[in-house]
């Protein structure tokens, strides 16, 4: 959000995106305080980094749909501040970034990066200066991709993805935007849901749009569905199953109702490289 003077060599730095801490534990940057996954949560580390975090002492600072804990963070005594990343976060830290920065240099992940690539693409190039690293795992990742296209056979497409938050209510995600923007050039056709919806994303510039139980009937009615949860394991297809207006899906009646990694949604390298592998033992 303007020009930032980035330390050469950071000591002390700070990521209030949970789905941005991945990159800076590939890029060996001293991660001292990451926001929880959940707005008003306790925190658990990722699966994917939790070594690296609890070796750099890796501590959760508070944060809440009020935004974030200033005081918090300067108390962490930072030296750069990492902001943004899609959805949400990019929202609160945007409004704060004034307030941020006089505690330290704060550089903002753009909403517009959707992908892993984009994201990562930033931070090592442009923010910490690593392109040999970025390199290295995107020729990894791009290897293992070309596997996995090349081994699985699609379900029936069109395809639509649909993620459950906590209290029950569901979104859908939108066609032409990070995860199943992806997934065509697996063979995953997107249907147009959010075309022809004329709904509005549930934040501007958002990836998904809230529907209701009483019309997703009328908005998913592709042959292929993926659902998941929402920042936290979901209900299963096998759950789903129970409640009619799930059941009469045409996904569902069908057979082609497939359970999907919440993470996958905004997948950072490491949940991108493991969701070939889940798509690889679905559909191999």
């Amino acid at each position: 959000m303007g020009e930032v003077t980035i330390p050469e060599d950071p000591e002390r730095v700070v990521v209030l995106n949970y789905a941005l801490a991945g990159y800076l534990y590939h890029l060996d940057v001293p991660v001292v305080g990451v926001t929880p996954e959940d707005a008003d949560g306790t925190g658990t580390f990722s699966e994917f980094w939790v070594d690296d975090a609890e070796a750099a002492g890796t501590e959760f600072l508070p944060w809440s749909v009020d935004g974030f804990d200033v005081e918090a963070i300067a108390a962490t005594d930072p030296d750069l501040i990492v902001a943004g990343g899609v959805g949400f976060p990019y929202l609160q830290a945007a409004e704060a970034y004034d307030a941020l920065s006089t505690i330290a240099p704060t550089v903002l992940v753009d909403k517009q990066f959707q992908t892993w690539q984009e994201q990562f693409g930033f931070l090592a190039n442009d923010v910490f200066d690593e392109p040999d690293v970025l390199a290295q795992l995107t020729k990894e990742y791009e290897e293992r991709r070309a596997e996995v296209i090349a081994a699985i056979t699609p379900p029936p497409n069109p395809v639509s993805y649909v993620t459950i938050t906590t209290d029950g209510t569901p979104y859908v995600l939108i066609e032409d935007m990070g995860l199943p923007a992806d997934l065509a050039e697996f063979g995953f056709e997107p249907a147009p849901v959010f075309a022809g919806s004329g709904a509005e994303p549930y934040t501007t510039g958002g990836d998904m749009f809230e529907v209701s139980l009483e019309t997703i009937g009328r908005v998913v009615t592709t042959p292929t569905v993926f659902v998941t949860g929402f920042n936290g394991p979901g209900p299963t297809v096998a759950e789903l199953r129970e409640i009619p207006v799930y059941a009469n899906l045409p996904a569902f009646a069908g057979g082609h109702a497939y359970d999907m990694p919440y993470w996958a949604i905004r997948a950072d390298y490491d949940e991108a490289l493991a969701f070939l592998d889940h798509l690889e033992e679905q559909f191999a």
